[in-house]
């Protein structure tokens, strides 16, 4: 029999101040590992609100995460990891059993976070080494705004940490809580370089036209990696920063498995989330700015509805996403209208897709179903996956790849895009293009570059010149 969720009861308790939680929580901690009611017991402590990001960044632990949705209902700052589940190739529902098989024997609200790469099967670059194919993992400590309410949770693993509360209570004692904001200061990069150029990439997508004529396929996302160098060693936490500052309405994202690495963006678009026997997912695709007026923005609005090359390139999409969510759906649904995707800073074609799932369907199942969607891969999948490795002179990483969270009932997962990696001393950056017949290499470069310049001045990281 499951528990009764403890939010409901710990929701009455009051706030607790940081000097407080070694006591109050500590005792709980002692007295949840002498008699575990859960295979992982999750502790939730109210606390005052603090910014998320600047309790992330003041901690010493050196394995971080952070997940905000889009809507702004809810956000998470992680530290550590009590549990690591690796994962050596695709994401698929065997990949994903173990964790949901713990999921089922845990407290409710207890959710294991990570990720993986667009394609496991594609050799790895040495900056995306320290990330793994893909991981999930339980965080020891999380930091969790829910509405206007923040959590402090402790995550216990019974068999791990029966023998040692200690050390939790410990690990807990050390906990930092700033009270000075973080106040993020960027550097400017001396160098950049573009992979492939402009010339590759011509070549790259008039390869992509000449499969279309053979009929091998109907569409390819193509991307390009842009490699920025620095003086010094870059915070990842103050880029996020300024990228959540300057992006509302997208989901953000931060990992960090060891310092000065970290793998954050700002992305629209959602993969899937799935509640109470329900899945949620959107076909994206197509792209324009936003105007500079009212009259500008309306008009690139109606050139966007209007398009037909991006209209097809939406279609690919949508298709995609039905076929492979028809099976595991009792009912499935789609909006019967094309509509607009409206952001601070571009705009893109949406539809809405939802259905009602069957009895027992896994989330892994639902991951293995729909990455990599055509909005980031192609249509055919197997064949723009195919193009794509042979094509593309980089190593996506994590580009482009599932990001989220699971628990035993529900999931939320982004499609990682509108990202950049830290690694030390460079920023790469990345970028993508759907690429369907009637696509220009030039207008597509100038898309792509649209986008890399727009995330680049953002986070005030114009090249400086000598």
């Amino acid at each position: 029999m499951r528990r009764t969720d403890p939010s409901a009861v710990e929701g009455a308790l009051p706030v607790c101040a940081p000097e407080e939680l070694p006591r109050v929580l500590g005792g709980r901690i002692r007295r949840a590992l002498r008699q575990p009611t859960a295979e992982i017991v999750q502790l939730r402590c109210p606390v005052a609100s603090l910014d998320l990001l600047t309790w992330l960044a003041a901690q010493p632990e050196p394995v971080k995460f952070y997940w905000a949705d889009r809507e702004n209902a809810e956000a998470v700052a992680a530290l550590g990891a009590v549990l690591l589940h690796e994962i050596t190739h695709p994401l698929t529902r065997e990949a994903l059993a173990s964790v949901e098989d713990r999921l089922r024997r845990a407290d409710p609200g207890v959710r294991f976070y990570g990720g993986g790469r667009f394609d496991s099967r594609a050799p790895v670059a040495p900056h995306w080494e320290p990330f793994g194919a893909g991981r999930f993992w339980l965080p020891r400590f999380e930091l969790r705004r829910e509405a206007n309410r923040y959590w402090l949770i402790c995550n216990l693993v019974s068999e791990l940490d029966r023998e040692h509360p200690e050390a939790v209570i410990e690990a807990l004692e050390k906990l930092r809580w700033p009270e000075v904001p973080l106040t993020p200061e960027l550097p400017l990069p001396l160098d950049r370089r573009d992979t492939p150029d402009q010339t590759g990439w011509t070549r790259n997508v008039e390869r992509a036209l000449d499969a279309f004529r053979r009929g091998q396929m109907e569409k390819v996302v193509l991307a390009r990696q842009v490699q920025y160098a620095f003086g010094e060693v870059l915070d990842g936490l103050a880029l996020l920063q300024r990228l959540q500052e300057a992006t509302p309405g997208c989901f953000h994202f931060y990992y960090q498995p060891e310092p000065g690495m970290a793998f954050l963006g700002a992305s629209p678009e959602r993969l899937f989330r799935r509640a109470d026997g329900h899945v949620w997912s959107e076909a994206v695709a197509g792209t324009r700015p936003r105007g500079r007026t009212e009259a500008d923005d309306a008009r690139l609005a109606a050139e966007l509805l209007q398009s037909e090359k991006d209209r097809r390139e939406q279609y690919y999409v949508q298709q995609s996403i039905v076929e492979e969510l028809r099976p595991l759906c009792e009912a499935l649904d789609a909006d019967p209208q094309l509509s607009e995707m409206t952001l601070a800073r571009g705009r893109h074609l949406y539809t809405g897709i939802r259905g009602r799932l069957r009895p027992a369907v896994p989330t892994g199942a639902l991951l293995e179903a729909l990455h990599p969607t055509p909005a980031v891969g192609g249509y055919p999948r197997a064949a723009a996956m195919e193009a794509i490795r042979a094509w593309e002179p980089f190593d996506r990483g994590w580009y482009t790849g599932p990001i989220g969270w699971l628990g035993a009932d529900a999931a939320e997962f982004a499609v990682a895009i509108r990202c950049g990696l830290v690694a030390g001393r460079h920023l790469y950056l990345y970028s993508g293009a759907g690429i369907v017949e009637g696509s220009v290499p030039a207008l597509e470069w100038d898309e792509i570059e649209h986008k890399i310049s727009d995330f680049v001045n953002v986070l005030g990281l114009e090249l400086r010149r000598s």
